[in-house]
């Protein structure tokens, strides 16, 4: 389990982590999300070890990560500005990992080497930014880790490698346990991928709950009344209301079953409840914080 505790860090007199609090159960999937500068590097880079916070905690299983060995021979972590060695080839990066992870697996190196097709006496530095990222993964999946932290982990991969990395680290969460922790504004992918979600903003984590959490307690609703017929909505919780031509769009903070009982009192011609995405959910969840949580979007 990761445990974050009022986290708080500050650079140059700007404080990047506001009493950020952050808690992920083991084997699961947590989907981070926010607005450019909102802490979600900032809070990676010290759930990692990287940096030491100002003030607050951060526990794995019930241990401090700073200065941890044992704990961070557990993480695998690719940030966004991965770095490898500048002469490095990836068979001399992979004996690099294997001194550094006591779980590496050298038999899973080579039996990823179908997934990741790159020839590994080539020097990363000379590869594209997607296939260096190819590198980053089949490096960090071999080294078998308990919990991976991701910073925009599949930026830069064409579609068909998005699809197999998400599968390898789906697989390893349903056989293995493994807990990730992923960083992205990339909201339909996460969608795809996470139990549980969470987004920041200035330095605080906002909102955390479960997706299904999230699903079950707001719905769209698409509403056509009788002609002449505008009824109040009352007991009915709207974040939002369009209107396009006789058909209302209403966005409900209720569950989908219990948002249509409350509208057919009224007797509507047509009631019909949507699913939201995960995008529309953030948006209208969080629109009263402030207009920066739009720059989430793609």
């Amino acid at each position: 389990m990761i445990e974050v505790k009022s986290l708080v860090k500050t650079f140059d007199g700007f404080r990047a982590l506001d009493g950020a609090t952050l808690k992920l159960e083991n084997g699961s999937v947590y989907g981070l999300m926010g607005p450019n500068g909102a802490g979600k590097t900032t809070l990676l880079r010290h759930i990692t070890g990287v940096y030491r916070q100002d003030e607050g905690e951060i526990l794995i299983d019930g241990e401090k990560v700073w200065e941890n060995v044992a704990v961070k021979a557990r993480i695998a972590s690719i940030p966004d500005d991965w770095f490898f060695y500048g002469q490095a080839t990836i068979k001399e990066m992979m004996q690099l990992y294997k001194g550094l992870y006591p779980s590496f697996s050298v038999e899973r190196y080579n039996a990823l080497k179908e997934a990741f097709p790159i020839d590994e006496n080539k020097n990363i530095k000379y590869l594209s930014k997607g296939m260096q990222k190819q590198v980053a993964f089949w490096l960090a999946l071999s080294s078998m880790p308990d919990y991976m932290i991701l910073d925009e982990p599949v930026d830069g991969l064409d579609p068909v490698m998005r699809r197999r990395v998400w599968g390898l680290m789906m697989e390893d969460v349903s056989s293995r346990g493994t807990t990730v922790l992923v960083s992205s504004h990339n909201l339909r992918e996460l969608e795809d991928v996470c139990d549980h979600v969470g987004i920041m903003n200035h330095g605080k984590v906002v909102l955390e709950r479960s997706l299904l959490e999230l699903q079950d307690n707001m719905v769209k609703l698409q509403i056509v009344f009788k002609e002449g017929e505008e009824p109040e909505l009352l007991g009915v919780p709207v974040l939002h209301d369009s209107k396009m031509g006789r058909v209302h769009t209403m966005i409900v903070r209720m569950c989908p079953e219990s948002a249509l009982n409350a509208v057919k009192r009224y007797e509507p011609v047509v009631a019909e409840a949507v699913p939201l995405t995960l995008e529309e959910i953030f948006v209208y969840e969080m629109g009263g914080l402030d207009n920066e949580i739009n720059s989430i979007l793609i």
